[in-house]
């Protein structure tokens, strides 16, 4: 089997916090407080088209495969400020997907260098940033379906998932989820159903070799009305 992995660079969420507020900042200590909302969003050199090309130079999309990782889709959220002086600081990471990916998204920010500062009714202030960095585990040799797709199920419910490994038969498949139930169905085809949201691990084994032959990581999400 060969591992590997990609990234993806979401921009359009870049800055979550960033909306037009009409705040009256006149008599404010603007030295300290740190905008959530504000009219000119804080911007890297280059603009949004920069601040992908550097990310995408820097980030280590292997970060997650070096670290054994499971199959899976992982999006990393890292929040920072940028001061007046266009500085940042406070870098921190608001996810904990582990296996290094957090860690790496924090050393690039890190070093990412100046700023244009935010603005408010026309002066520099400090204001937050979240940028989401998804990194993408394949298997060349694996193929999951589900119906929701982009490994993702629905806690308390019955997930109907699709799996197949080249070169294996699906009778030949041992499969079980951390913290949930499989149920097969036939022809590569199981009800997967998991107790809680969260993230939970599959495990796919040889019951002729008695080894792993996969693992996968879902995402696990309520489900709403609209689901």
């Amino acid at each position: 089997m060969r591992i590997s992995a990609t990234l993806l660079i979401c921009l359009l969420s870049f800055c979550s916090f960033a909306q037009t507020t009409e705040v009256d900042i006149s008599n404010l200590d603007t030295t300290t407080r740190v905008f959530e909302k504000v009219e000119i969003e804080a911007e890297y050199p280059g603009k949004l088209n920069g601040w992908r090309k550097y990310l995408e130079k820097n980030l280590n999309a292997n970060v997650p495969v070096d670290n054994g990782a499971p199959i899976g889709i992982y999006t990393v959220i890292v929040q920072f400020i940028v001061d007046k002086q266009g500085n940042i600081s406070n870098v921190k990471a608001l996810t904990s997907m582990g296996y290094g990916m957090e860690a790496e998204v924090l050393r690039v920010i890190n070093k990412s260098g100046s700023w244009e500062p935010a603005m408010q009714k026309g002066k520099p202030v400090k204001a937050y940033r979240k940028q989401p960095v998804t990194f993408v585990v394949m298997d060349d040799d694996v193929e999951i379906i589900t119906k929701t797709g982009n490994y993702v199920l629905f806690a308390n419910t019955d997930n109907e998932v699709g799996i197949k490994i080249r070169k294996t038969k699906p009778e030949d498949m041992d499969v079980s989820i951390i913290g949930g139930t499989v149920k097969p169905t036939g022809d590569g085809v199981y009800l997967v159903r998991v107790n809680k949201t969260g993230r939970a691990v599959m495990n796919i084994r040889s019951t002729k070799k008695g080894k792993e032959l996969a693992a996968v990581s879902f995402e696990v999400r309520s489900k709403s009305k609209s689901d």
